[in-house]
Protein backbone atom coordinates (compact mmCIF):
# COMPACT_ATOMS: atom_id res chain seq x y z
CA UNK A 1 0.00 0.00 0.00
CA UNK A 2 1.33 3.43 -0.92
CA UNK A 3 1.07 6.28 1.60
CA UNK A 4 1.21 9.96 0.62
CA UNK A 5 1.32 13.25 2.51
CA UNK A 6 -1.77 14.58 0.69
CA UNK A 7 -4.20 13.81 3.56
CA UNK A 8 -1.91 15.68 5.94
CA UNK A 9 -1.76 18.70 3.66
CA UNK A 10 -5.54 18.64 3.17
CA UNK A 11 -6.04 18.26 6.90
CA UNK A 12 -3.83 21.28 7.58
CA UNK A 13 -5.64 23.33 4.97
CA UNK A 14 -9.02 22.36 6.35
CA UNK A 15 -7.91 23.21 9.87
CA UNK A 16 -6.75 26.67 8.77
CA UNK A 17 -9.96 27.17 6.81
CA UNK A 18 -12.02 26.15 9.82
CA UNK A 19 -10.08 28.56 12.04
CA UNK A 20 -10.59 31.39 9.57
CA UNK A 21 -14.33 30.68 9.29
CA UNK A 22 -14.58 30.61 13.07
CA UNK A 23 -12.81 33.98 13.18
CA UNK A 24 -15.24 35.45 10.66
CA UNK A 25 -18.23 34.02 12.48
CA UNK A 26 -17.09 35.42 15.81
CA UNK A 27 -16.50 38.87 14.36
CA UNK A 28 -19.87 38.76 12.55
CA UNK A 29 -21.66 37.87 15.79
CA UNK A 30 -19.99 40.77 17.60
CA UNK A 31 -20.90 43.18 14.80
CA UNK A 32 -24.50 41.90 14.75
CA UNK A 33 -24.86 42.38 18.51
CA UNK A 34 -23.42 45.90 18.35
CA UNK A 35 -25.62 46.96 15.43
CA UNK A 36 -28.68 45.39 17.01
CA UNK A 37 -28.04 47.45 20.16
CA UNK A 38 -27.52 50.63 18.14
CA UNK A 39 -30.73 50.13 16.16
CA UNK A 40 -32.93 49.42 19.20
CA UNK A 41 -35.68 52.08 19.44
CA UNK A 42 -34.95 55.25 21.42
CA UNK A 43 -35.97 58.89 21.25
CA UNK A 44 -32.33 59.98 21.26
CA UNK A 45 -29.12 58.35 20.16
CA UNK A 46 -25.86 59.64 21.65
CA UNK A 47 -23.04 58.47 19.40
CA UNK A 48 -19.44 58.58 20.60
CA UNK A 49 -16.21 58.35 18.61
CA UNK A 50 -13.69 57.73 21.36
CA UNK A 51 -10.02 56.82 21.50
CA UNK A 52 -9.05 57.03 25.16
CA UNK A 53 -12.51 57.04 26.73
CA UNK A 54 -13.34 60.74 27.16
CA UNK A 55 -16.00 60.80 24.43
CA UNK A 56 -17.49 57.56 25.75
CA UNK A 57 -17.73 59.01 29.27
CA UNK A 58 -19.39 62.22 28.02
CA UNK A 59 -21.84 60.24 25.88
CA UNK A 60 -22.95 58.23 28.90
CA UNK A 61 -23.43 61.42 30.92
CA UNK A 62 -25.36 63.05 28.05
CA UNK A 63 -27.67 60.04 27.71
CA UNK A 64 -28.28 60.06 31.47
CA UNK A 65 -29.11 63.77 31.37
CA UNK A 66 -31.63 63.24 28.58
CA UNK A 67 -33.17 60.41 30.56
CA UNK A 68 -33.77 62.72 33.55
CA UNK A 69 -36.25 64.57 31.34
CA UNK A 70 -38.17 61.38 30.66
CA UNK A 71 -36.62 60.83 27.23
CA UNK A 72 -35.49 57.45 25.99
CA UNK A 73 -31.79 57.85 25.26
CA UNK A 74 -28.97 55.44 24.58
CA UNK A 75 -25.22 55.86 24.06
CA UNK A 76 -23.70 53.92 21.16
CA UNK A 77 -20.24 53.62 19.65
CA UNK A 78 -19.86 55.09 16.16
CA UNK A 79 -18.52 51.72 14.98
CA UNK A 80 -22.12 50.42 15.23
CA UNK A 81 -23.48 53.16 12.99
CA UNK A 82 -24.51 52.53 9.39
CA UNK A 83 -26.92 54.16 6.93
CA UNK A 84 -29.86 52.07 8.14
CA UNK A 85 -29.33 53.27 11.72
CA UNK A 86 -29.00 56.88 10.57
CA UNK A 87 -32.11 56.62 8.41
CA UNK A 88 -34.06 55.24 11.35
CA UNK A 89 -32.91 57.91 13.80
CA UNK A 90 -34.40 61.38 14.11
CA UNK A 91 -32.34 62.95 16.92
CA UNK A 92 -28.66 62.18 17.38
CA UNK A 93 -25.97 63.80 19.51
CA UNK A 94 -22.42 63.13 18.32
CA UNK A 95 -19.43 63.33 20.66
CA UNK A 96 -16.34 63.05 18.48
CA UNK A 97 -12.72 62.95 19.53
CA UNK A 98 -9.93 63.75 17.11
CA UNK A 99 -6.84 61.58 16.97
CA UNK A 100 -3.36 62.68 15.94
CA UNK A 101 -3.32 65.38 13.28
CA UNK A 102 -7.05 65.59 12.65
CA UNK A 103 -7.73 61.89 12.16
CA UNK A 104 -10.79 59.93 13.21
CA UNK A 105 -10.41 57.64 16.25
CA UNK A 106 -9.89 53.95 15.49
CA UNK A 107 -13.53 53.15 16.22
CA UNK A 108 -14.63 55.77 13.68
CA UNK A 109 -12.22 54.88 10.88
CA UNK A 110 -14.68 52.66 8.93
CA UNK A 111 -17.43 55.30 9.31
CA UNK A 112 -15.13 58.09 8.14
CA UNK A 113 -13.60 56.08 5.33
CA UNK A 114 -16.78 54.63 3.85
CA UNK A 115 -19.99 56.23 5.06
CA UNK A 116 -18.72 59.81 4.99
CA UNK A 117 -17.26 59.22 1.55
CA UNK A 118 -20.74 58.43 0.25
CA UNK A 119 -23.79 60.63 -0.01
CA UNK A 120 -26.95 60.08 2.05
CA UNK A 121 -30.28 61.84 2.42
CA UNK A 122 -30.41 62.85 6.08
CA UNK A 123 -32.97 65.66 5.81
CA UNK A 124 -35.05 63.98 8.52
CA UNK A 125 -32.21 64.07 11.06
CA UNK A 126 -31.65 66.64 13.83
CA UNK A 127 -28.21 66.55 15.39
CA UNK A 128 -25.52 68.33 17.41
CA UNK A 129 -21.76 67.75 17.62
CA UNK A 130 -19.39 68.04 20.56
CA UNK A 131 -15.86 67.98 19.13
CA UNK A 132 -12.97 67.05 21.44
CA UNK A 133 -9.46 68.10 20.55
CA UNK A 134 -6.22 69.87 21.38
CA UNK A 135 -5.67 73.39 20.08
CA UNK A 136 -1.90 72.86 19.95
CA UNK A 137 -2.44 70.67 16.86
CA UNK A 138 -2.83 72.27 13.45
CA UNK A 139 -6.05 70.42 12.61
CA UNK A 140 -7.81 71.19 15.87
CA UNK A 141 -10.97 69.09 16.39
CA UNK A 142 -10.50 67.91 12.82
CA UNK A 143 -12.74 64.86 12.88
CA UNK A 144 -15.55 66.54 14.84
CA UNK A 145 -15.55 69.46 12.43
CA UNK A 146 -15.50 67.15 9.40
CA UNK A 147 -18.38 65.13 10.84
CA UNK A 148 -20.41 68.29 11.50
CA UNK A 149 -19.83 69.54 7.94
CA UNK A 150 -20.72 66.16 6.41
CA UNK A 151 -23.98 65.90 8.35
CA UNK A 152 -24.98 69.41 7.25
CA UNK A 153 -24.11 68.61 3.63
CA UNK A 154 -26.44 65.59 3.78
CA UNK A 155 -29.32 67.86 4.78
CA UNK A 156 -29.38 67.18 8.53
CA UNK A 157 -30.44 70.11 10.73
CA UNK A 158 -28.35 71.33 13.67
CA UNK A 159 -30.08 71.46 17.05
CA UNK A 160 -27.41 74.00 18.06
CA UNK A 161 -23.96 75.00 16.82
CA UNK A 162 -21.02 72.64 17.20
CA UNK A 163 -19.07 73.03 20.46
CA UNK A 164 -15.29 72.55 20.33
CA UNK A 165 -13.48 71.44 23.50
CA UNK A 166 -9.79 72.18 23.94
CA UNK A 167 -8.19 69.58 26.21
CA UNK A 168 -11.24 69.13 28.41
CA UNK A 169 -12.04 72.82 28.79
CA UNK A 170 -14.69 73.00 31.53
CA UNK A 171 -16.45 76.06 30.07
CA UNK A 172 -17.05 74.32 26.75
CA UNK A 173 -18.29 71.18 28.50
CA UNK A 174 -20.61 73.29 30.66
CA UNK A 175 -22.05 74.87 27.50
CA UNK A 176 -22.73 71.39 26.04
CA UNK A 177 -24.34 70.26 29.28
CA UNK A 178 -26.51 73.39 29.27
CA UNK A 179 -27.75 72.68 25.73
CA UNK A 180 -28.43 69.00 26.46
CA UNK A 181 -30.21 69.98 29.67
CA UNK A 182 -32.50 72.29 27.70
CA UNK A 183 -33.28 69.47 25.27
CA UNK A 184 -34.14 67.29 28.26
CA UNK A 185 -36.26 70.04 29.80
CA UNK A 186 -34.15 70.30 32.94
CA UNK A 187 -31.71 72.94 34.10
CA UNK A 188 -30.80 71.71 37.57
CA UNK A 189 -28.58 68.75 36.76
CA UNK A 190 -25.29 68.70 38.70
CA UNK A 191 -22.13 69.65 36.80
CA UNK A 192 -20.07 66.86 35.29
CA UNK A 193 -16.98 67.10 37.40
CA UNK A 194 -13.89 65.01 36.86
CA UNK A 195 -12.51 63.14 39.89
CA UNK A 196 -10.34 65.27 42.14
CA UNK A 197 -6.57 64.96 42.03
CA UNK A 198 -4.86 63.13 44.86
CA UNK A 199 -1.46 63.79 46.37
CA UNK A 200 1.19 61.22 45.50
CA UNK A 201 4.90 60.98 46.16
CA UNK A 202 7.77 59.44 44.22
CA UNK A 203 8.91 56.27 45.93
CA UNK A 204 11.53 55.41 43.32
CA UNK A 205 12.91 56.99 40.15
CA UNK A 206 15.22 54.94 37.92
CA UNK A 207 16.85 55.95 34.63
CA UNK A 208 16.23 53.02 32.27
CA UNK A 209 18.40 54.03 29.31
CA UNK A 210 21.74 55.50 30.45
CA UNK A 211 23.94 56.28 27.45
CA UNK A 212 21.04 56.21 25.01
CA UNK A 213 21.08 58.37 21.89
CA UNK A 214 17.45 59.17 22.69
CA UNK A 215 15.96 61.28 25.45
CA UNK A 216 16.24 59.93 29.01
CA UNK A 217 13.44 57.58 30.02
CA UNK A 218 12.62 56.98 33.68
CA UNK A 219 10.71 54.32 35.56
CA UNK A 220 8.76 56.00 38.35
CA UNK A 221 7.10 54.29 41.29
CA UNK A 222 4.41 56.48 42.89
CA UNK A 223 2.59 56.02 46.18
CA UNK A 224 -0.34 57.95 47.72
CA UNK A 225 0.77 60.48 50.31
CA UNK A 226 -2.03 59.21 52.54
CA UNK A 227 -4.61 56.46 52.38
CA UNK A 228 -4.59 53.23 50.45
CA UNK A 229 -3.78 52.60 46.82
CA UNK A 230 -6.82 53.24 44.59
CA UNK A 231 -8.13 50.64 42.18
CA UNK A 232 -7.38 50.61 38.45
CA UNK A 233 -7.10 48.08 35.64
CA UNK A 234 -4.31 47.30 33.22
CA UNK A 235 -4.68 49.70 30.30
CA UNK A 236 -5.79 52.68 32.40
CA UNK A 237 -4.15 56.11 32.40
CA UNK A 238 -2.69 58.43 35.02
CA UNK A 239 -3.35 62.16 34.63
CA UNK A 240 -0.63 64.36 36.14
CA UNK A 241 -1.22 68.05 36.81
CA UNK A 242 2.18 69.78 36.74
CA UNK A 243 2.60 72.77 39.09
CA UNK A 244 3.78 75.02 36.24
CA UNK A 245 0.72 74.28 34.07
CA UNK A 246 -2.04 72.88 36.30
CA UNK A 247 -4.84 73.58 33.85
CA UNK A 248 -3.47 71.14 31.27
CA UNK A 249 -2.86 67.69 32.76
CA UNK A 250 -0.69 65.18 30.92
CA UNK A 251 -1.68 61.54 30.55
CA UNK A 252 0.59 58.54 30.94
CA UNK A 253 -0.08 54.82 30.51
CA UNK A 254 0.09 53.04 33.85
CA UNK A 255 2.80 50.39 33.77
CA UNK A 256 1.76 48.39 36.84
CA UNK A 257 -1.26 46.70 38.38
CA UNK A 258 -2.59 47.39 41.91
CA UNK A 259 -1.43 44.07 43.35
CA UNK A 260 2.17 45.26 42.91
CA UNK A 261 1.55 47.86 45.61
CA UNK A 262 2.55 50.93 43.62
CA UNK A 263 1.60 52.90 40.53
CA UNK A 264 4.39 52.84 37.96
CA UNK A 265 4.96 55.08 34.95
CA UNK A 266 7.55 55.10 32.17
CA UNK A 267 8.20 58.77 31.44
CA UNK A 268 10.47 60.15 28.74
CA UNK A 269 11.96 63.55 29.52
CA UNK A 270 10.70 65.96 26.88
CA UNK A 271 12.46 69.21 25.99
CA UNK A 272 11.07 72.24 24.19
CA UNK A 273 12.85 73.95 21.31
CA UNK A 274 14.55 76.35 23.74
CA UNK A 275 15.96 73.42 25.71
CA UNK A 276 13.71 73.73 28.76
CA UNK A 277 12.10 70.59 30.11
CA UNK A 278 8.43 69.78 29.49
CA UNK A 279 6.05 70.90 32.22
CA UNK A 280 5.02 67.41 33.34
CA UNK A 281 7.95 65.25 32.25
CA UNK A 282 10.46 67.75 33.66
CA UNK A 283 8.61 67.81 36.97
CA UNK A 284 8.40 64.02 37.20
CA UNK A 285 11.88 63.20 35.91
CA UNK A 286 13.96 66.03 37.40
CA UNK A 287 12.06 68.61 39.43
CA UNK A 288 10.04 66.70 42.02
CA UNK A 289 11.80 65.56 45.17
CA UNK A 290 10.71 62.51 47.15
CA UNK A 291 8.73 64.66 49.60
CA UNK A 292 7.00 66.80 46.93
CA UNK A 293 3.31 66.16 46.26
CA UNK A 294 2.51 64.93 42.74
CA UNK A 295 -1.07 65.84 41.78
CA UNK A 296 -2.40 62.72 40.04
CA UNK A 297 -5.69 61.05 39.27
CA UNK A 298 -6.51 57.80 37.49
CA UNK A 299 -8.70 57.68 34.41
CA UNK A 300 -10.30 54.52 33.11
CA UNK A 301 -9.28 53.75 29.53
CA UNK A 302 -12.02 51.33 28.49
CA UNK A 303 -10.71 50.98 24.94
CA UNK A 304 -7.35 49.64 26.13
CA UNK A 305 -8.45 47.38 28.97
CA UNK A 306 -8.36 43.63 28.46
CA UNK A 307 -12.12 43.19 28.88
CA UNK A 308 -13.39 40.28 26.79
CA UNK A 309 -9.84 39.68 25.53
CA UNK A 310 -8.56 38.64 28.96
CA UNK A 311 -8.36 34.93 28.05
CA UNK A 312 -7.61 35.29 24.35
CA UNK A 313 -4.11 34.99 22.91
CA UNK A 314 -2.53 38.45 23.07
CA UNK A 315 -0.20 40.10 20.56
CA UNK A 316 1.31 43.19 22.22
CA UNK A 317 3.08 45.62 19.88
CA UNK A 318 4.87 48.83 20.80
CA UNK A 319 7.93 51.00 21.08
CA UNK A 320 9.64 53.30 23.58
CA UNK A 321 7.58 54.37 26.58
CA UNK A 322 4.63 52.51 25.05
CA UNK A 323 6.06 49.49 26.83
CA UNK A 324 4.34 50.89 29.95
CA UNK A 325 0.80 50.07 28.82
CA UNK A 326 1.84 46.72 27.36
CA UNK A 327 3.75 45.77 30.50
CA UNK A 328 0.63 46.27 32.64
CA UNK A 329 -1.49 44.14 30.30
CA UNK A 330 1.09 41.34 30.28
CA UNK A 331 1.53 41.48 34.05
CA UNK A 332 -2.24 41.23 34.59
CA UNK A 333 -2.42 38.18 32.32
CA UNK A 334 0.58 36.53 33.95
CA UNK A 335 -0.97 37.03 37.39
CA UNK A 336 -4.14 35.40 36.03
CA UNK A 337 -2.13 32.40 34.77
CA UNK A 338 -2.51 33.24 31.06
CA UNK A 339 0.67 32.53 29.09
CA UNK A 340 -0.51 32.85 25.49
CA UNK A 341 1.37 36.14 25.02
CA UNK A 342 3.55 37.54 22.23
CA UNK A 343 5.44 40.82 22.62
CA UNK A 344 6.95 42.71 19.69
CA UNK A 345 8.93 45.74 20.84
CA UNK A 346 11.16 48.32 19.17
CA UNK A 347 13.77 50.82 20.37
CA UNK A 348 17.10 52.32 19.26
CA UNK A 349 20.06 50.26 20.55
CA UNK A 350 20.07 46.97 22.39
CA UNK A 351 22.99 48.09 24.56
CA UNK A 352 21.17 51.11 25.99
CA UNK A 353 17.46 50.86 25.14
CA UNK A 354 16.40 47.29 25.97
CA UNK A 355 13.88 48.54 28.51
CA UNK A 356 12.97 46.20 31.40
CA UNK A 357 15.29 43.64 29.88
CA UNK A 358 15.66 41.38 32.93
CA UNK A 359 11.91 41.21 33.52
CA UNK A 360 10.95 40.59 29.89
CA UNK A 361 13.67 38.00 29.40
CA UNK A 362 12.63 36.33 32.64
CA UNK A 363 9.03 36.10 31.45
CA UNK A 364 10.18 34.60 28.16
CA UNK A 365 12.44 32.06 29.88
CA UNK A 366 9.61 31.06 32.23
CA UNK A 367 7.18 30.58 29.34
CA UNK A 368 4.90 33.51 30.15
CA UNK A 369 5.87 35.04 26.84
CA UNK A 370 5.49 32.51 24.06
CA UNK A 371 7.43 34.89 21.83
CA UNK A 372 9.58 37.96 22.42
CA UNK A 373 10.61 39.70 19.19
CA UNK A 374 12.76 42.82 19.30
CA UNK A 375 13.77 45.44 16.76
CA UNK A 376 16.61 47.85 17.56
CA UNK A 377 16.58 50.36 14.74
CA UNK A 378 20.11 51.73 15.19
CA UNK A 379 21.85 48.36 15.42
CA UNK A 380 23.11 47.10 12.08
CA UNK A 381 23.55 48.74 8.72
CA UNK A 382 19.85 48.76 7.86
CA UNK A 383 17.13 50.32 10.01
CA UNK A 384 14.70 47.75 11.39
CA UNK A 385 11.46 48.69 13.14
CA UNK A 386 8.68 46.83 14.91
CA UNK A 387 6.54 46.86 11.75
CA UNK A 388 9.34 44.99 10.00
CA UNK A 389 9.07 42.28 12.66
CA UNK A 390 5.39 41.90 11.80
CA UNK A 391 6.10 41.46 8.10
CA UNK A 392 8.84 38.93 8.84
CA UNK A 393 6.42 36.93 11.00
CA UNK A 394 3.35 37.38 8.79
CA UNK A 395 2.38 33.70 8.78
CA UNK A 396 2.67 33.42 12.56
CA UNK A 397 0.69 36.62 12.99
CA UNK A 398 -2.12 35.36 10.78
CA UNK A 399 -2.15 32.04 12.64
CA UNK A 400 -2.49 33.80 16.01
CA UNK A 401 -5.32 35.98 14.74
CA UNK A 402 -7.09 32.98 13.20
CA UNK A 403 -7.15 31.27 16.59
CA UNK A 404 -8.66 34.32 18.26
CA UNK A 405 -5.80 36.62 19.23
CA UNK A 406 -6.31 40.26 20.15
CA UNK A 407 -3.84 42.93 19.06
CA UNK A 408 -2.84 45.79 21.38
CA UNK A 409 -0.58 48.60 20.13
CA UNK A 410 1.02 51.16 22.45
CA UNK A 411 3.62 53.82 21.70
CA UNK A 412 4.35 56.68 19.35
CA UNK A 413 1.70 57.88 16.93
CA UNK A 414 4.28 59.23 14.48
CA UNK A 415 6.09 56.46 12.66
CA UNK A 416 5.34 53.38 14.74
CA UNK A 417 1.54 53.38 14.91
CA UNK A 418 1.06 54.16 11.22
CA UNK A 419 3.75 51.69 10.17
CA UNK A 420 2.27 48.93 12.31
CA UNK A 421 -1.24 49.61 10.98
CA UNK A 422 -0.01 49.44 7.38
CA UNK A 423 1.82 46.16 8.06
CA UNK A 424 -1.25 44.64 9.73
CA UNK A 425 -3.44 45.73 6.82
CA UNK A 426 -1.02 44.12 4.36
CA UNK A 427 -0.94 40.86 6.30
CA UNK A 428 -4.57 40.55 7.41
CA UNK A 429 -6.42 42.78 4.94
CA UNK A 430 -8.22 46.06 5.59
CA UNK A 431 -11.63 44.41 6.01
CA UNK A 432 -10.35 41.98 8.62
CA UNK A 433 -8.61 44.81 10.47
CA UNK A 434 -11.80 46.88 10.45
CA UNK A 435 -13.74 43.86 11.72
CA UNK A 436 -11.18 43.29 14.49
CA UNK A 437 -11.55 46.94 15.50
CA UNK A 438 -15.34 46.61 15.63
CA UNK A 439 -15.02 43.43 17.70
CA UNK A 440 -12.59 45.26 20.07
CA UNK A 441 -9.80 42.83 19.21
CA UNK A 442 -7.60 45.55 17.71
CA UNK A 443 -6.93 48.29 20.26
CA UNK A 444 -4.45 51.15 20.29
CA UNK A 445 -3.11 53.60 22.85
CA UNK A 446 -0.78 55.80 20.81
CA UNK A 447 0.30 59.38 21.27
Amino acid sequence: MMFTTEPLRWGGALALTGSYLALCAGIWRAQWRNRAAASAPADWLVVYASQTGNAHYLAERSAELLATGGLSARAACISTLDLDVLRGATRVLFIAATYGEGDAPDTAAPFAGRLMAAGADLAHLHYAVLALGDASYANYCGFGRALDAWLAQQGAARLFERIDVDRGDTRALAAWQHHVGRLAGTADAPDWEAPAYGAWRIGERLLLNPGSAGAPLYRLALLPVSGSLPAWEAGDLAQVSPPSDPGHPREYSIASIPSEGRLELLVRLQRREDGTAGAASGWLCEGAASDDAIQLRIRAHQRFRLGENARRPLIAIGNGSGLAGLRALLKARINAGVDDNWLLFGERNAAHDFLLQDELQGWADAGWLKRLDLAFSRDGAQRRYVQDLLRAEARQLADWVERGAALYVCGSLQGMAGGVHEALAEILGEETLDALTTAARYRRDVY
